[in-house]
């Protein structure tokens, strides 16, 4: 099977979702649809999670268009049963992977599961930092050293881009270029405008009554009737249930050493094994840890 080339995985809250749109300008990428397909591996998001074997026939329909096929489905990187799966079916795939200073990379995904509320439908108790981290569908995303471990059993280091998100905001055009040298891709003027696809706090509103309501009422509205319209407001990158009557205006937490009196030693560790197995510089991530530790 080789419909698909090339994974982006990595970590929920580090720039993987705008990375991954503005990839797919290139002409010779064709992202997935939707981004997340959420196919092959067992976690399929934050919460979920199922053992089923992957339906590789509706995986194929998720890629209609010609060029290097792209999984942005980055909970795959947590997940324990992704790399033998894909290794069987794709064994020369390519992984770009996309992580962020873990301590608050963790902060920011509890922060926006409150305003999702996808702990409340869940049954579960994100209420406080400390909850969330002791609950595993949180802190498995920040296990970068035993993730990569479960990775490096299957395939080779030489196919993985590992990629700081604090590069990806500054230096964006550099890390385009780079990704374009491991996909062995000509190269693409890309438009990188930082707002779009960001998946920032603000788009991640709290949807209202109202909003539910709206949205029920078009979820019954026929697919290739609704299809059209759906398409021109991706393309523009514009989320109707933002909007204030739709939306309310979400929780933000401000980070404090606190949170990183949390869980910040065990982060420590986990990133010395990620530098041990990988060769990546965690020193700046691990550095900006203690600061606060000592705090």
């Amino acid at each position: 099977m080789s419909e698909v080339d090339v994974f982006l995985i990595g970590v929920p809250k580090a720039g993987t979702t705008w990375l991954a749109h503005t990839l797919s300008q290139h002409k010779k990428i064709a992202l997935s649809d939707p981004k997340e397909p959420n196919i092959i591996a067992s976690h399929k998001g934050t919460f979920i999670r199922t053992d089923e074997e992957p339906d590789w026939d509706k995986f194929r329909m998720c890629f209609r268009e010609e060029g290097l096929k792209l999984d942005a489905s980055i909970h795959a990187f947590s997940c324990p049963l992704a790399p033998s799966r894909i290794k069987q079916r794709i064994p020369e795939a390519k992984f770009i992977l996309c992580l962020r200073e873990p301590v608050s990379r963790s902060f920011s995904h509890w922060n926006m599961v409150l305003n999702t509320k996808e702990s409340v439908a869940n049954g579960v108790d994100w209420s406080t930092f400390e909850k969330a981290w002791n609950d595993n569908h949180l802190k498995v995303d920040s296990m970068y050293g035993t993730s990569m471990n479960n990775w490096l059993k299957e395939f080779d280091m030489n196919n993985f881009l590992i990629i700081d998100s604090i590069k990806l905001r500054t230096n964006p055009k550099d890390i385009l270029k780079t990704i374009e040298s491991f996909l062995e891709l000509e190269h693409h003027d890309f438009e990188t405008t930082s707002k779009r696809h960001s998946n920032s706090a603000i788009s991640r509103r709290p949807i209202s009554f109202t909003g539910k309501l709206i949205r029920a009422l078009f979820s019954i509205i026929p697919k290739p009737m609704k299809s059209p319209i759906v398409r021109i407001l991706q393309k523009r990158d514009f989320n109707i249930y933002n909007l204030p009557l739709l939306s309310t205006k979400g929780i933000t937490h401000e980070i404090n050493s606190s949170h990183f009196q949390i869980c910040g030693n065990q982060l420590i560790e986990e990133l010395e094994l990620f530098e041990e197995l990988t060769g990546f510089n965690t020193n700046h991530w691990r550095e900006e840890i203690n600061n606060n530790l000592s705090n």
